[in-house]
């Protein structure tokens, strides 16, 4: 009998050791996860350029400082040198933010290495431009990307994504109509979420959110100068259909509720944008005072 009982618990154990449990998903998935769920209650915070106040803009520690912080989403740009290489920049020169001079397109990754970043104080410092490549092992599982301006070389980007594993996590934006994203990039959308910019400053636009809307876009990013009529008219449209995002950088893009005024009054401001015309992700040039409000109202 004993060795009856022996014999299974030895089946047993070598049955659990055969089996694996289910992986847990990844903190860059559960965002995804929030993003794509058109009834998400928590507000997603996108941080413009990564952490640029604590850190040269577009660079690994300014993203690093981003993703430790709590961020959703990284918003970083993306340029093209002449050798086909992709790196992460804004501006098409070097002149702003690097110790170097010229334009990107016309120099090669090796010559751009050579150049260390700036500041925000304009000083240099110790870090190199990074590569898209870089940045993507960085981000790697933990966090979702916004790449801006990569439409531009998207045949250049996708090979990328998909030998650092990072498809999943990369958000692409854009104006261009809605049956001409599908026609360009349609054999990506199952990974890559492209996300539609609308003015709306005129009738015309809530045209052209029915337009993408057939596209099932997960969110759109709405851009107003002052009169929210339209945004409000949007808002009802998209409800429980797609999410939507704002842009609190400065005043025009989001109808005077930028982040200086935010931090007077976030309520009014923040609170608003929430509350009033229904936004679920917040792009901010100061993402820590804006997860600690967030926290503060329970909405992370």
């Amino acid at each position: 009998m004993k060795r009856h009982v022996l014999f299974l618990m030895c089946i047993g154990i070598a049955l659990l050791s055969c089996t694996s449990p289910s992986p847990e998903l990844s903190r860059a998935e559960q965002i995804r996860a929030d993003l794509l769920n058109p009834d998400c209650r928590r507000v997603l915070v996108a941080s413009h350029r990564a952490d640029w106040r604590g850190w040269p803009e577009n660079s690994l520690p300014a993203v690093e400082s981003a993703i430790r912080m709590g961020v959703d989403i990284v918003e970083l740009d993306l340029q093209c040198t002449a050798d086909s290489q992709l790196i992460i920049m804004h501006d098409s020169k070097l002149n702003r933010t690097t110790t170097g001079k010229g334009v990107i397109a016309e120099l090669t990754l090796d010559s751009i290495r050579t150049f260390r970043l700036k500041n925000g104080v304009n000083i240099r410092t110790r870090h190199e431009i990074p590569t898209l490549r870089e940045v993507l092992l960085l981000c790697k599982g933990r966090v979702l990307i916004n790449l801006d301006k990569a439409d531009r070389y998207f045949d250049l980007v996708m090979p990328v994504l998909e030998e650092t594993g990072t498809t999943r996590q990369i958000i692409m934006k854009g104006r261009k109509p809605a049956d001409e994203v599908r026609e360009l990039y349609g054999q990506y959308l199952d990974e890559v979420i492209y996300m539609p910019i609308v003015d709306m400053n005129d009738s015309a636009s809530v045209g052209r959110i029915n337009a993408h809307l057939a596209g099932r876009p997960c969110a759109f990013e709405l851009c107003w100068r002052n009169d929210d009529r339209y945004v409000r008219e949007a808002s009802a449209l998209t409800a429980g259909k797609a999410l939507l995002w704002v842009n609190c950088l400065w005043d025009t893009l989001c109808g005077g509720h930028e982040d200086d005024q935010a931090m007077l009054d976030p309520d009014a401001h923040y609170g608003y944008l929430i509350d009033s015309l229904g936004m679920n992700i917040i792009q901010t040039d100061r993402p820590e005072y804006l997860i600690r409000y967030l926290q503060s109202r329970h909405l992370r």
